[in-house]
Parts: C-alpha cells; structure tokens; sequence
C-alpha cells in the first residue's frame, strides 16, 4: 500500500513533459530577451560613439551653421540643402511640388529632384521633423544626423542579429559588432559624408539579409517565418527606393539565391515567396520613383522573370548609354579613375589582418565552402538534406542560411577584390560571417569530423574551442584597439576651412539671386548648400547629362582658349566661374587620372615620347594664364574674388576689349 501510495505522489510522465517543455520555453525566452537587450545596446552605443566622434572631429555644437554645413564633404551636402528646403516651404506639400519641379538648383532646366536625386530620405525626415514638434526641441542639422546615426545603430544590430541567428549565442554578435567598428575606415563612410545615399541605403539591405537569414533558416516556427518575410518585404521595398544602386546589390543577393535554388538546397516555397518580395518592391519602387526605367532593366528583373520582355528593355538601355558615352571620353575616363573604381590597396588587407578578422574569415569559409560541396555533391548524388540537424553530425554545410551567406560573401568579396568601393558591401558581413564561424559549435564539430580525432570527443572539444577562441579574440581586441577608441573620442580635432567659408560668405552677400556658378561639382554643392544660388552641375555620377555638364565646367583646367572657354561657360549661362588651385595646381601620384590630365587626353592636347604623355596646346593652361591679367583673358573674364584656394571670375556680358 506504501510503494502504491509513493507512486501515485509521483508526477506523470505527462506532467513531466509539460514541465520540460516549460522550463525549456522559458529558457529561451530568457535567452531571446538577453540576446535582443545586448543587441540593442550595441546599437545603442555605436551611434552615441558615432555622435561623439564627429563632435570631437568637426567641434559641430561650436560651429556656426555655414561651417557646420561646410563639414557635409564630397558634395554630399546638396542633398541636406533639400531638407532645409522642406523645412522652409510653407508646407510639406508645398515642398514637394517645389522639388519636383525645381528650375533654381541646374541652370537652364527644370527637374525633379526627388527622381533625379532619390530624395525620399530627406523628405521623410523633414516630415517626422514637423510632425513630431521637434522644432522648439532639437536644430534641424541635428535632427537629421542624429536618424543617419539611429540607421547605423539599425546597422550593427542587424549584423548583430545574423551572427546570432546562425551561431546561436550573442558572443557571435558582440564580436561581430567589435569587427565592424574596429575596421570603420572600411566598412562605412559616415564619417566624413553622412548625407551619402549609401548611408541611408545600407542599413535597411542589412536588416533584408538579417531577416532573410532567419526565413532560410530550417529552425523557424510559423509565426517567426512571417514575422522575417514581412521585415525582409519592408526593408527590401525601402532599400530599393532610397538609392538608385540599390536593384545591383540586390542583382548579386539575387545570384547567391539562384545558386541555392539550382541545387536545391532551399525549398522551393521560399524561394518561390523570396522572388514576390523581390517583384513587388521592385514594382512598387517603380512607381514611387516616377517609372524610373533603370528599374525595368536592371539586371535584377531579368534574373527573376528571364522574359524576352526585360532582356529587350537591358539590352536598349545599355546600348543608349553606349552611344551617349562613346565620344565622352573625358566621362568614361574620369570614371574609371574614381576611387571606388580602383583595386584596393595593400592597406586594406593589412588592416583586417591586424584585426584578427581576415585569417580568421579564411579559415571560417574554408570550413563552410568544402562542407557546402559536400553537400551539393550528396545532393547531385540524390541524396535528401537532412532537416532536423544534430550538433554531433557535423554538417555545417547543410544549413541553408549558411549556404547562402558562403555564396554572399564570396560573390561580393569577388568583386571587392576587383572594386574598393565594394569593399563597404563586403566588409561588413565579413565581420558578421567571421564572429558566427568562430563561436559555432557546429563548424568546429565539422572540422573536427574530417580530422577523426580519437583522443577527445569532437562535440566537447568544439564546446570548449567555440567558447575559447572568441573569448581570446576579445580579450585581444580589447587590449589592442579599445585604448584607440576611448583616445579617438577624447582626442580634440580640428576642423576648418576658412578659404571656403570666405568664399561661401562672399557668395551669400555680393553675388546677385539671379547669379549661376560653374565649377567643380563637388565645390557646386557646397555652393548650392550655403547659399541657395543656381550651379551649372551637381556632383552625380549617374546622370550622363549633368556628366557631360560637368565636363563643360571642367574645361577652365583644359590648354584652351579664353574664347573656347568663354562660349562654353555661356553656353550654360554662367554668371561666375569659380576656380580651385588644388585641381589647377594638382599633384598625384597616379599620372593620367588628374583633371587636366584627362581634358588634355579628352581634348587630343597629349603626345607620348618613350612611354610618357606630354601635355601640348598652342594655348595655354586657361586656369593659369588666366591669372595673368592680360588679354585676351581681361576681355571675357573680370577676377571679382580670391584668397588661397579659390579664384572667382565673373563672365562678362558684354566683352570689353582690351590691350
């Protein structure tokens, strides 16, 4: 009767169960709960470092607007100048009729700037601005920096959240988020430029590969799978409709999915739901953006519908763009020798080596690229992927999320190898798919699969090695680069171009509204940003027809004549000429990429002797004789402005003959 008694106290094994599943539940949502508050905060602190870091930089709180404005570089200020216009309209639909029929920013032609410059980000932060009453709270230029720096704090947590994702511990993401700021110089550019498209754009494709990872992965309930195919819908339609390069980024997230697909190694009704997504953001950014028809030939859309129709629309538009640059030497060549352009230097290598992070990348995708083989080989051999995988197998390479991030990352580190300007999609999910390689169990476990180790149990030895190894890392990174950090954001740096601020103020107060400046496209931002005036160009290179404007403006650098230059220059009906002794003066190491070096090619005034080019013109270098003051110069151009850096001229009207 006792032992009958002593078992009935004991509880069922029903009873058991739900108590194992409701300890094991509370675990994770105590895990979930820890991961999302470190994941947060890691955002959190990266944008208050941001926001102290470009404090100390440019002493911003300490400056008047003009050198505040002044700080926007590489004509990135033009776009923050369509903010402060929105801000000043009357109203907000005032200011979008404005801006899409603006005749004040280019001389001679009315255009839609919020097509031409894919201004959706200043038109919505204007709009949270007013109707979140922030005017009497916060200035304008701080609102606005402050959400660039909240979409980087979006950034990292995304990263963040995809290392955790595919390790399964936080530690991934930590260390992912250390990577990442600890290589800045390469992984973003919103230190110097943080109205850049690029920095409105990146966050949101992060967040698309972070939710995209979580719907391949085989481990996702229902309610999870939804929730990652709306995020991934949202972000995807946002991420094309911000920056007009955003459908090739995608053409390559495109390839790696195609890959998973041909082999099968996806099921087919996610790849199915993947392609709507990509479909629907790319139908409804066509229409936001004023039936861009970039977006009908982009390589995306014929990679998704292969149909005779897109193929028709990509070939037409690539041979127009080839007719249109065919005699624009100066255009394609300039091109070429931007910095994006070129192939990254030692430099580069060297720095995420020191970091620890490049070995250790090669060895993570080392691991990951021959197990994956294994598994497209098992499945070319007719083999079934196994779904539910255990740690003790050792099949690294069977997770379809780890699949695709192997095809990512080497498809764009292919061409990061080729671009450097690649290197700011590259970079950053090299530190995210590093942290996730080197605090996986499951890849120590595969390495250790192939090595038959006897002495030790492979799942232990992983444990033990996917806690050590990235607990060393830390420990080391901390030693070596927190100090860096802490003197960066204690270090006072000192900002300040008073050439240019002289030259801005004496735009603002002697040039007349009517007037129209030429010049260099990124100086004619910072001209359109401080002062309101109408420019010749803009510094955009998407755009042939501002491209050939451009090369126009630029012919004051070129051996010309003053009277070449000057029906040039009115052409455009140009008012003033503002020339740069950094580019008339200009010095670099690579011959044949300066400005006066591609007109003079441009403008057939080379000749090359033994392998070296020649610079000959029976004219003069324009932006030197013209400082001369003699005729034939005095009679289209009367110098009204100079200091150090700048010459301004003002093209006469009437032409005055002197001798």
């Amino acid at each position: 009767d006792k032992k009958e008694e002593a078992d009935s106290q004991k509880p069922s094994p029903v009873k058991r169960n739900r108590s194992a599943c409701r300890s094991v539940m509370l675990q994770s949502l105590v895990k979930l709960f820890f991961g999302c508050l470190a994941a947060v905060t890691c955002g959190m602190m990266y944008a208050v470092y941001l926001y102290t870091y470009h404090e100390r930089k440019f002493w911003f709180s300490s400056r008047q607007e003009l050198e505040r404005e002044i700080t926007f570089q590489g004509g990135s200020g033009l776009y923050y100048y369509y903010y402060k216009h929105m801000l000043t309209a009357p109203s907000f639909e005032r200011g979008i009729y404005e801006l899409m029929r603006d005749n004040r920013t280019v001389s001679g032609q009315t255009i839609n700037a919020v097509e031409r410059l894919s201004l959706y980000p200043e038109l919505i932060t204007s709009l949270l601005y007013r109707i979140t009453g922030s005017q009497d709270v916060i200035e304008p230029v701080y609102f606005y920096i402050g959400v660039v720096f909240g979409l980087q704090a979006v950034y990292v947590t995304a990263l963040f959240v995809s290392s955790w994702v595919m390790s399964g511990t936080c530690v991934a993401g930590i260390l992912a988020v250390a990577w990442y700021v600890i290589n800045r110089p390469d992984t973003t550019k919103v230190d110097y430029a943080i109205p850049l498209r690029d920095n409105w754009a990146l966050p949101y494709f992060s967040c698309q590969v972070a939710a995209l990872t979580g719907f391949l992965s085989n481990n996702i309930n229902s309610a999870s799978e939804m929730f990652c195919y709306l995020l991934m819908s949202a972000t995807t339609f946002t991420f094309i409709l911000v920056w007009e390069h955003s459908h090739y980024v995608l053409f390559i997230q495109g390839l790696a999915l195609f890959l998973l697909d041909s082999f099968d190694l996806v099921p087919s009704r996610k790849m199915a739901d993947i392609h709507k997504v990509y479909l629907s953001s790319l139908f409804l950014a066509y229409v936001l953006q004023f039936q861009n028809p970039a977006l009908l030939s982009s390589p995306l859309l014929s990679l998704l519908i292969s149909s005779v129709l897109a193929r028709y629309f990509q070939v037409e538009r690539a041979s127009d763009l080839l007719c249109e640059t065919k005699w624009q030497d100066f255009v394609t060549n300039r091109l070429l020798c931007q910095e994006c352009f070129q192939t990254p230097s030692q430099d580069f290598f060297l720095r995420l080596t020191q970091a620890s992070v490049l070995p250790f990348y090669l060895l993570v995708l080392l691991i990951c690229l021959i197990s994956t083989l294994q598994t497209i080989y098992r499945r070319l051999s007719g083999e079934p992927m196994k779904m539910n995988l255990r740690l003790e197998d050792g099949r690294i390479g069977e997770q379809p999320e780890v699949i695709y991030h192997v095809f990512h990352t080497m498809l764009f580190g292919a061409l990061a190898m080729v671009f450097e300007g690649m290197k700011y999609l590259w970079t950053p999910y090299v530190c995210m798919f590093t942290a996730f390689g080197v605090c996986s169990p499951e890849l120590w476990v595969t390495l250790f699969r192939w090595l038959r180790l006897k002495s030790i149990h492979p799942v232990v030895l992983a444990l033990i090695l996917s806690t050590a190894v990235p607990t060393i890392i830390g420990f080391s990174l901390w030693r070596e680069y927190f100090p860096r950090v802490i003197a960066e954001l204690s270090e006072l740096q000192e900002f300040y171009d008073p050439d240019t601020v002289e030259l801005m103020n004496w735009i603002k107060t002697h040039a007349p509204m009517a007037a129209v400046f030429a010049g260099s496209p990124q100086l004619l931002g910072s001209v359109k940003l401080c002062s309101g005036w109408t420019v010749t160009s803009l510094p955009l290179y998407s755009d042939i027809d501002l491209l050939r404007r451009s090369e126009d403006t630029y012919q004051v650098y070129a051996m010309r004549s003053a009277e070449d230059v000057y029906k040039i220059l009115s052409l455009h009906k140009t008012s003033y000429v503002i020339i740069e002794e950094s580019l008339c003066n200009e010095l670099s190491h690579t011959k044949g990429c300066r400005i006066k070096d591609l007109l003079d090619i441009a403008n057939s005034h080379v000749v090359y002797d033994k392998g070296e080019m020649y610079s000959f013109s029976k004219h003069g270098r324009f932006c030197h004789e013209i400082k001369m003051n003699y005729s034939p110069y005095t009679n289209y151009f009367s110098r009204v402005f100079w200091n150090r850096s700048y010459h301004v001229y003002k093209v006469n009207s009437v032409i005055s003959f002197q001798y």
